[in-house]
Formats: C-alpha cells, sequence, structure tokens
C-alpha cells in the first residue's frame, strides 16, 4: 500500500476529542523560523521527539543517518518548493511517511501532492486537534511508534493478506497450500500474532514469495 493508497479523506477523519498519538519521531522542513520555533514547541510539549529545519540540505542529512516516522513538509518556500523536495524524498526514501503543509491549498495541487505520494496535508494556520488527528491516524495506518515487534506483526499480515489476494485465493486455499489453519492464518493476517519462523516459512513457499522481503519490508 502506498501513502497515498492510504490517504484519508479530508474531512472524514472524525477524531475522538482529545485521543493522543503514539510518541513519534518527526522531522519538520520550512523556511518560517517563528512557525518551525512554534511547531518546534507544540510537538515537543506532545512528547514527541522532534527536529527541525529550513533548508533541504539540512533535511537529507538528518533523513541519511536517521529515518524518523514522519516528515511534515511545507510546500510553500523559497528558493528551493516542497514539490522538488518530495521528489527527492520520494526517490532516496520511499517508505517515510510525509505530511504536506500548506498555507494555500487548492484542490488542483492537492491533487498533484497526492500523485507524488503523500499520506495527507494540513492547511495553516491548523489546529493542535487537527495535527494530533492527523499524527494519530499515520501511526496507526503504518504502525509508527509501535514496538519492533508489532511493527513486524503488522507489516506481514499486510504483506501476507496482500499476496493471497493477488491469487484471489481465499483462506482456505493458503490453509491448504502451506499446511497452516483458516484460523491461524486469520489471526497472522489480522495481526493478532506473529507466525512462527516455520508457519511464515510455509506461507512465503505457498505465495511464491521470500519471507526475507517481508522482514525487510517491515524494517528489519
Amino acid at each position: 500500500m502506498t501513502q497515498s493508497d492510504a490517504q484519508p479523506e479530508k474531512g472524514s477523519q472524525n477524531p475522538s476529542p482529545g485521543a493522543m498519538p503514539p510518541a513519534l519521531r518527526i522531522v519538520v522542513l520550512d523556511d518560517d523560523a517563528d512557525f518551525l520555533e512554534y511547531i518546534e514547541t507544540t510537538l515537543a510539549n506532545e512528547g514527541h521527539d522532534v527536529a527541525v529545519f529550513s533548508k533541504p540540505e539540512q533535511l537529507y542529512a538528518r533523513l541519511d543517518e536517521d529515518l524518523p516516522d514522519i516528515l511534515l513538509l511545507d510546500m510553500k518556500m523559497g528558493r528551493v518548493g516542497g514539490e522538488d523536495v518530495l521528489i527527492q524524498v520520494r526517490e532516496r526514501w520511499e517508505k517515510l511517511v510525509v505530511v504536506v503543509i500548506t498555507g494555500y491549498p487548492s484542490l488542483d495541487s492537492m491533487r498533484q501532492t497526492f500523485k507524488q505520494d503523500t499520506f495527507d496535508y494540513l492547511a495553516k494556520p491548523f489546529s493542535i486537534e487537527e495535527l494530533r488527528a492527523t499524527l494519530r491516524q499515520a501511526a496507526e495506518r503504518f504502525g509508527l511508534g509501535a514496538r519492533p515487534q508489532d511493527r513486524l506483526r503488522m507489516e506481514l499480515g499486510r504483506l501476507i493478506r496482500m499476496a493471497r489476494t493477488e491469487r484471489s485465493w481465499t483462506l482456505k486455499d493458503l490453509s491448504e497450500a502451506s499446511g497452516v489453519s483458516v484460523s491461524q492464518l486469520s489471526s497472522i493476517e489480522r495481526a493478532a500474532h506473529l507466525p512462527s519462523l516455520e508457519s511464515m516459512l510455509a506461507i512465503a513457499s505457498a505465495l511464491d514469495q521470500r519471507a526475507s522481503t517481508w522482514i525487510g519490508s517491515a524494517g528489519f
């Protein structure tokens, strides 16, 4: 699933009042010093690990060093536009979750932005509740801020389900091909538990997939 596949319809978020996202590692790129000071303080007070940058080169250096959970990217900067930064990010760090920040949203510009694979956008000025809702949705969708074993469980469930549906197999079909019970497969796909190594190898073999590729996709 790409981020654009996963991005929610604006206005349909309906967040629970006061609900908090998990602690996330967030980087922000914006050329507005006042906004950077505000967003850094706000995110830190919300319990997140945050780093802010005013120049794309600074951001790229940080991403090379340590990939965070989410990038908040301003689209309206001076010399270098957010669109150019987004292209670089997608080419070099394709799995990084990107949330666009803009002071001048339009339907056409947002359509073009989402073609470049972003999760969502926030229109300035946005409220802390809107920020929380977007971060919470991203965390839930991509398993951000979770323990390593939680991320692995969620990603394996997603990848196995995708590989199965691409073949138009039912759970029963996969069970017969792999020797893993339907109830176990259902639990794995729902990310209720991690498969054993033996079960994962059997499932991967039945689907003509590599278990090592699945594990690598989860960031291990």
